[in-house]
């Protein structure tokens, strides 16, 4: 359980560090409405992210004893966690006057609780990421339900207080990140996805147990 439960905060800490329409959404919103507002809007978010936990989850489990799934499900896992990295990888963050350099999207004016779980919900890459995610534990057997369960919670809790950390500092960090230092982390954090892509391909590939 200690392992599955660092297995979780380590890629609950990667998935924190994909900067992307929620990460510049919580920083709009700490600096014009407040810690508070930010904070609600990252319980939308959170709850967004356990919809598709439990979404795919369960739909991986239900089809994985499926003659050759194991295989379809290693192989499309792998793929998809490369196609993130190469996204990653060669994503420009655009600018704007008058936000320390980097682009807030606009959103429209809903409740913080809504806002974010739309905001979240309605991104395909993110539902394509739980999908990769509910691959990787459905190829660790060595996994039972409460590792399951700790390794899920490892991510999702490590996401939401690495939101409530990016709302606190907001204003601090609006004046600090620039265009160049995201770039940067983007393209660390693409290597870091290809790897695990590549990793979970070649596993597959030789009928390695994770």
């Amino acid at each position: 359980m200690t392992t599955a439960l660092i297995e979780g905060l380590s890629m609950g800490l990667l998935l924190s560090a994909l900067v992307g329409p929620v990460f510049f959404t919580l920083i709009q919103s700490s600096l014009e409405h407040g810690f508070r507002y930010a904070a609600t809007l990252a319980l939308g978010i959170l709850s967004s992210d356990s919809f598709y936990v439990l979404l795919t989850y369960f739909g991986v489990s239900y089809l994985s004893g499926a003659t050759y799934f194991q295989e379809v499900l290693g192989y499309s896992g792998g793929l998809i966690l490369i196609g993130f990295g190469i996204s990653s990888l060669v994503k420009k963050n655009p600018v704007r006057p008058n936000t320390g350099g980097i682009l807030i999207p606009q959103v429209k004016k809903r409740s913080a609780f809504i806002k974010g779980f739309s905001i979240n919900g309605i991104n395909p890459f993110v539902l394509l990421f739980w999908i990769s995610i509910a691959s990787i534990v459905q190829m660790k057997k060595s996994f039972d339900q409460g590792d399951v369960m700790v390794y899920y919670l490892g991510i999702l809790g490590t996401v939401f207080c690495i939101d409530l950390i990016k709302a606190y500092v907001a204003k601090q960090l609006s004046h600090l990140v620039t265009p160049k230092m995201m770039n940067g982390l983007n393209k660390v954090v693409g290597t870091i996805m290809i790897g695990f892509g590549v990793r979970m391909l070649y596993l597959t590939l030789n009928g390695s147990i994770v």
